[in-house]
């Protein structure tokens, strides 16, 4: 008979596959952000919260501070590099006010998992104390994480198009949530099922905004199309318009 630490293990390992496809989902958005050289409307909360939730997360996959949790640490550690390759990117790619901001909270975001982890180890001197304490915090940032997309939500009600909240994100989030729920029930870790369950709940919200402006998106992009093909036909024609004509005249 399989032992529940296996089952719990092989969830772990599809929790890691999952969850480095949730990491690496947003490559389309930052290959269109590259491409045009802007972050357009998109928003980097989604990539600043959910580097700081990797972070807390690796602190809390420490040996020095909850034994036995590789897959926690690997998957984790990984996020923490392709996440903060976005931020970077937003950073390149944003301007003004918008860049110093998200520089702020990048900066803001390292001090502060450093600061937790420097004082957890040095002031905590059980095992048991360093859990409580960083999965405390890695609960409260974890489920910030997964809330990040409400403000995005907020922007797909009010404009009725899901265009800046691509569906494999919502998706990912989705399986990830329910993935890693189901891998804390099996021996339950309070800390890594409140956020994770949450988040099952936040995805779904995201995924019935997709039944819901489907359709609408597709017209407001077919539109936009529409017009974009419109002015190019006009600026041809007045284009031509312009230029001189040297054809003879009367026979001249």
């Amino acid at each position: 008979m399989v032992s529940a630490d296996t089952i719990r293990t092989m969830v772990g390992i599809l929790g890691n596959a999952i969850a480095l496809g949730l990491f690496l989902s947003p490559v389309p958005t930052f290959y269109r952000i590259w491409k045009k050289g802007s972050v357009e409307q998109f928003s980097a909360v989604p990539y600043l919260a959910t580097l700081l939730n990797c972070m807390l997360w690796v602190v809390y996959g420490l040996p020095v501070v909850h034994p036995h949790s590789t897959l926690v640490l690997t998957i984790n550690g990984s996020g923490m590099a392709i996440e903060l390759a976005y931020v970077l990117l937003f950073l390149v790619y944003s301007k003004g006010s918008a860049r110093l901001r998200v520089l702020f909270i990048l900066i803001g975001e390292v001090a502060f998992v450093a600061i937790i982890g420097i004082l957890v180890i040095a002031f905590a001197h059980t095992l048991a104390l360093r859990s409580l304490v960083v999965g405390i915090f890695c609960v409260f940032f974890g489920t910030m994480m997964y809330a990040a997309p409400l403000s995005v939500m907020k922007l797909v009600i009010q404009t009725k198009s899901v265009e800046y909240m691509p569906l494999f994100l919502s998706l990912a989030s989705f399986f990830n949530g329910l993935c890693w729920t189901t891998y804390a029930l099996i021996k339950f870790d309070l800390y890594i099922t409140i956020p994770n369950g949450l988040g099952v709940l936040f995805s779904v919200a995201q995924l019935v905004l997709h039944a819901m402006y489907y359709k609408s998106t597709k017209e407001q992009l077919e539109v936009r199309k529409r017009k974009a093909e419109t002015g190019l036909a006009e600026v041809v024609v007045f284009a031509d318009a312009d230029k001189p004509n040297n054809a003879p005249k009367d026979g001249h």
